[in-house]
């Protein structure tokens, strides 16, 4: 059975930095795409980063430039590292990972992914 369970999360300052972290167990995180979707108060939950064994990682617009996807293979372990944090960040963040690899087309679609984690909130204070 597949476990997702993000940390990480936390009230910061406009400007801040926080890393988030999704430990798996039952999954390695090396082998599929991964990736980090946030869901504010009131709206969809949306596609943050994603990552695949061998292409590029994908970033929102919103976030390029400030949020990097990452893992670690021997930790078997995913991150968010967010520079540059604004209040419009603030949301839960959720870990989601895929039963195999995706199109690098549909890797920021809520759909492409089959586990979840049951989120960690990060706020954003201006």
């Amino acid at each position: 059975q597949v476990q997702l369970v993000e940390s990480g999360g936390r009230l910061v300052q406009a400007g801040g930095s926080l890393r988030l972290s999704c430990a798996p167990s039952g999954y390695t995180v090396s082998s599929v795409s991964m990736a980090w979707f946030r869901q504010a108060s009131g709206k969809d939950r949306e596609g943050v980063a994603a990552i695949d064994r061998d292409d590029p990682s994908q970033y929102a617009n919103s976030v390029k430039g400030r949020f990097t996807i990452s893992r670690d293979n021997t930790k078997n372990t995913l991150y968010l590292q967010m520079n540059s944090l604004r209040p419009e960040d603030t949301a839960m963040y959720y870990c989601a990972a895929a039963e195999t690899r995706v199109a690098w087309w549909s890797r920021m679609y809520r759909s492409s992914y089959k586990y979840w984690g049951q989120g960690t909130q990060v706020t954003v204070s201006s």
